[in-house]
């Protein structure tokens, strides 16, 4: 019989059904199990009532108070009560049946009866009060024999399912043993003789197959396998000798392919790529000349990067090529390589090859991820024909000539990148420190003028001093921009900074300034701190500069999302016509905090002053660069003189 289930699903269905039945025989030793316990808790609540009854009879002869018979009887209606209902979490339940239903109905009967008589006013007589608990407690004792013969009857089922169980686990067992020897032991079995036999040298053995299981495909592959030692055998020295010039031409190939890809990740410069890329793939398929081309970005032109033993006068007329004037440079989107025989010289796209002698040519474009970047073409003046494998491997070589040259083109962009970003950065840099103190030394400038026309020495005095002053902040943030070209912060907590920076504006402006702290929070970053430091110095700047305010607030809330708030009672401003975007210092604050997921938010009213709040993500961090500030800089001296004319405009 053939059998075309896998071994998997052999031992799944065996698995799986023997699984079924364990956890059926299981599921039902629960329930017996949960039913016997429910059951004797059942049977002790109910020897508990008969306790109760007695106790009671003895309370009405005792003559005890009426509150406490009321007690009495009602732990007894309580006790009624769970028999009845069941408690889940004891748990306890009566197991329900006909004869047990039947019983509970007489106890419930019965005490009605007796619970008016140990309520009644005067008691019975003792020896009827007897007779009447007697014959309660013999009811009682009846519910409780029935609820034993039902518990008895769960009992024996629980024994049988214990029994049933147990007798699963053997036949399990067996089956187990059995299935194991049969789809396992058995086939390994044959498996191992076949193999001792072609060791030996009987490569002629087979094995049965049976199956289209594991041991089944095992089986067909031994005899695959039997069949090709077989083979082999009888005709070594010509396989021996065949593969091994197939290995050699594939180590060839391998070797050529590591050393072209080692040389393109390391090489500096597009021509010395292009050159040892030509020289050695010409050499490993044994061309006669060799060509690298490459388009331009509409594929109409096609500019000899590199070639290698090219005839000069073709060099001369190729060096960039028209698309489609010739068999080279005439590629589709989806061309492959392929193999261009030149039939006659007559043949204007093939006039030039044809007349140096070349019978062939190979065309293998050059593409970057479905984008052709242009062609390596291979001269032979033979026919020629390229293998399968021949063909794959001058595909990977092209396709590494095309990464290494993106890869080029790429570290080019990443240096441009780099330098623009560095100027960007020099810019917010003179922006955020000696254009600032440009505008203050030009206040100041302005103060002492005015204080020299109307002739007032001391506040010459006082300009002089703060002139003094600003110089001297002026050369400090510029050795500081060449020394450390960052913002000193405090790795632990910005509330030093931002005190200092309020002192300064303070001394600056004599506007009084107020810093409240909220709450609490893990340090921010030192990296964040100087670009939050930044934004809170170019609002403050704008207070300054625009508010007409007589003080200033800088409210800062710790917590998951920090938030700074620096508010003014100043003149304020309509937000419908505002034109802030215009304006540098805006475009900063919101490129700043942009860098590390902020968000810069102004809220403002004619004269109700203005609030800028900033307000720092959950996990705030600096990205990996940032947005040009406006200034069209090229040099240094361009972006000193992009501050100073920032500074004239008076709005930095």
């Amino acid at each position: 019989m053939h059998h075309t289930a896998s071994l998997s699903k052999k031992l799944i269905r065996i698995g799986a059904s023997l699984l079924i039945i364990a956890l059926a025989s299981i599921g039902l030793t629960l329930w017996v199990t949960w039913q016997l316990e429910g059951g004797a808790a059942a049977v002790n609540e109910a020897g508990r009532m008969r306790m109760q009854t007695w106790r009671l009879t003895s309370a009405v002869h005792a003559g005890v108070a009426p509150p406490v018979l009321q007690r009495l009887v009602g732990n007894f209606d309580d006790s009624l009560t769970v028999l009845r209902n069941g408690d889940a979490s004891r748990p306890l339940f009566v197991p329900w049946d006909d004869q047990v239903r039947k019983q509970f109905s007489v106890v419930e009967s019965l005490w009605k009866e007796q619970r008016r008589q140990s309520l009644a006013e005067p008691p019975l007589p003792v020896n009827d009060s007897l007779q009447a608990a007697g014959d309660f407690v013999e009811a009682i004792d009846r519910f409780v024999l029935a609820i034993e013969q039902h518990l008895s009857r769960l009992t024996a089922i629980l024994n049988l399912f214990q029994f049933a169980m147990m007798a699963l686990a053997i036949a399990g067992a067996v089956v187990m043993l059995y299935t194991g020897y049969l789809y396992v032991i058995s086939p390994l079995s044959r498996l191992r003789q076949s193999l001792a036999k072609v060791q030996l040298g009987e490569f002629a053995t087979r094995i049965e197959v049976d199956t289209e299981d594991e041991f089944g495909q095992v089986a067909t592959g031994f005899n695959r396998m039997a069949g090709t030692l077989d083979s082999m055998y009888k005709g070594l020295e010509i396989q021996v000798e065949a593969k091994t010039r197939h290995i050699e031409a594939q180590r060839v190939r391998l070797e050529a392919l590591y050393e072209v890809s080692a040389f393109l990740a390391q090489a500096s410069s597009i021509d010395e790529l292009a050159r040892f890329f030509t020289q050695r793939v010409r050499s490993l398929m044994k061309a006669d000349a060799a060509a690298v081309r490459w388009s331009d970005d509409a594929s109409q032109r096609y500019l000899m990067l590199a070639s290698d033993c090219f005839p000069q006068d073709m060099l001369e007329e190729e060096r960039t090529l028209l698309a489609g004037a010739c068999a080279c440079g005439n590629l589709q989107p989806e061309s492959t390589t392929r193999v261009i025989p030149i039939l006659s010289h007559d043949q204007i796209p093939v006039r030039r090859c044809a007349k140096v002698g070349y019978e062939s040519v190979v065309s293998v474009p050059i593409r970057l991820q479905h984008r052709l970047l242009g062609e390596f073409n291979l001269f032979f003046r033979s026919a020629v024909t390229l293998s399968a494998e021949e063909t794959e491997l001058l595909d990977a070589l092209a396709s590494h000539l095309a990464s290494a040259l993106e890869s080029l083109r790429a570290a080019a962009l990443a240096r441009e990148a780099a330098v623009a970003e560095e100027r960007a950065m020099l810019a917010r840099e003179l922006h955020d420190s000696i254009a600032q103190s440009l505008v203050f030394l030009k206040i100041q400038v302005q103060l002492l003028r005015t204080a020299a026309q109307k002739g007032q020495p001391m506040q010459m005095t006082q300009a002089l001093d703060e002139l003094d002053t600003g110089l001297r902040e002026s050369i400090g943030d510029v050795r500081e921009l060449l020394v450390h070209f960052r913002t000193r912060t405090n790795t632990e907590d910005i509330g030093q900074a931002l005190q200092e920076t309020l002192q300064k504006f303070q001394h600056q402006t004599g506007l009084p300034a107020h810093l409240t702290i909220h709450g609490d929070g893990l340090p921010l970053p030192p990296d964040v701190q100087v670009q939050v430091l930044h934004v809170l110095q170019e609002a403050l700047s704008n207070v300054r500069k625009h508010s007409g305010a007589t003080k200033v607030d800088l409210e800062v809330f710790k917590g998951a999302r920090w938030r700074f708030v620096v508010r003014d009672d100043g003149v304020g401003f309509d937000m419908s016509q505002s034109h802030d975007q215009s304006h540098v210092g805006m475009k900063i604050m919101r490129e700043r905090a942009g860098g590390i997921g902020a968000q810069v938010e102004i809220v403002s009213r004619p004269g109700g002053g203005t609030a800028a709040t900033l307000t720092l993500p959950t996990h705030p961090v600096t990205g990996g660069s940032v947005a040009t500030t406006g200034l069209e800089l090229e040099s240094p001296a361009g972006l000193m003189r992009g501050a100073l004319k920032s500074a004239e405009s008076g709005w930095i």
